[in-house]
């Protein structure tokens, strides 16, 4: 049997708020984009799976693998959906990798795909607010916006990390955005544009946060051994691991650090046989600022309570020693949920098959995604190779 599962197309649509377009529409553009790219024809692909976090509180639509497969014309093949939070896409692809890996499917089309916008935004809280322990901090008022504040007001606390460190993964972002033709906020933006913006939950203000954004990506996976077939530049999953955490903040033993991170980073290095250092891009989980910071830490690119630190100094930008998000993250790219851990996988492909233009990072052979659920209560980690 393979020893890897291969990724031979990428599609995505573009991330906003897409008021003219429905689930649907972007579903329909992000697989048909993925396929045309792998030069697969539907009769090839065998399965089907989607990540999508709430489709039936945001749009009223479940059963979102039948819907998929019925609008892209791909017959009766089994189709699945998976739902992990904000890392169901990252689940979406694990679940593939796994059925290729096993021998059950032979090709397989995955998709992400959420449309947040077509509820109000107290709406869209409260949807995005279950992805928390609902008994314990939801239904108290705790939103996501609060609950990072508490770890961000934390890490402060703990290792002196300033507001401006706190600032400046966005500002590391937009900057990459401007590059990314598929982003949802193509434009740089200036420090203290961010250090001015309205405050969420103290000390975290609106552009620390990921947007309310429609979106979808899809790839095709098949089996190394089909790759050459369709393509010359397929780019592998060398391992795909998967860690938790307890769903509420109050039951960790430090709220500054995500052990599902930490876990699930270090078996998937294991797995692939491979060290920190040799990740030439880092794909990971900004749904805030802080949120970027302590991930830095957890996957071991900064000692901890220095993240705030390497990324002052230059040491996550393009050129860089250890390139994050370059992308722009769910900060800038944009967040619509279920997609964002296929978006994930989607940019570090590019990167590792020179296609990311003026985002390219020179000579990328090794990717590493790290797409998180809630607070850190699900970590999913996959490492990709050339």
């Amino acid at each position: 049997m393979s020893n890897r599962v291969a990724i031979i197309g990428v599609g995505m649509c573009k991330f906003g708020e897409l008021w003219d377009k429905s689930l649907v529409d972007i579903t329909l553009e992000a697989g048909m984009y993925s396929i045309f790219d792998s030069g697969v024809r539907g009769a090839d692909i065998d399965g089907l799976v989607i990540g999508n976090m709430s489709a039936g509180r945001f749009t009223g639509q479940e059963h979102l693998g039948a819907q998929a497969a019925d609008i892209g014309g791909l017959g009766d093949m089994p189709a699945y959906s998976v739902e992990a939070a904000c890392a169901s896409g990252g689940a979406a692809v694990r679940h593939a990798y796994m059925a290729i890996k096993s021998g059950e499917h032979d090709v397989m089309l995955v998709l992400g795909a959420e449309k947040m916008s077509d509820v109000n935004q107290t709406e869209a809280m409260n949807t995005i607010s279950v992805a928390s322990d609902w008994e314990w901090e939801g239904m108290f008022g705790a939103t996501f916006p609060a609950l990072y504040a508490f770890m961000a007001r934390r890490h402060m606390k703990e290792y002196g990390t300033t507001e401006e460190q706190l600032a400046m993964p966005t500002v590391k972002n937009h900057a990459n955005a401007a590059h990314n033709e598929w982003a949802q906020f193509q434009r740089a933006v200036p420090i203290e544009v961010v250090m001015k913006s309205g405050l969420l939950a103290d000390p975290l203000r609106v552009l620390h946060s990921a947007p309310i954004t429609d979106g979808a990506a899809g790839l095709v996976m098949c089996r190394e051994d089909l790759a050459k077939k369709y393509t010359d530049t397929p780019v592998f999953i060398e391992s795909s691991e998967q860690s938790g955490d307890t769903l509420a903040l109050h039951d960790r033993q430090s709220i500054t650090t995500m052990n599902a991170v930490v876990n699930s980073t270090r078996s998937a290095l294991k797995e692939a046989n491979l060290e920190l250092k040799d990740i030439d891009v880092f794909e990971l989980h900004d749904s805030f600022s802080i949120g970027e910071i302590i991930l830095t830490e957890d996957v071991g690119i900064a000692k901890k309570g220095e993240g705030g630190k390497v990324i002052e100094e230059g040491i996550t930008q393009i050129g860089g020693k250890f390139p994050v998000n370059t992308s722009g993250g769910l900060k800038a790219r944009g967040h619509p949920i279920g997609a964002t851990g296929v978006a994930q996988i989607v940019e570090l492909a590019l990167q590792l098959r020179g296609d990311a233009e003026k985002r390219q990072v020179d000579g990328a052979e090794k990717g590493l995604a790290v797409n998180i659920g809630g607070t850190g209560a699900t970590s999913i980690a996959h490492i990709l190779g050339r």
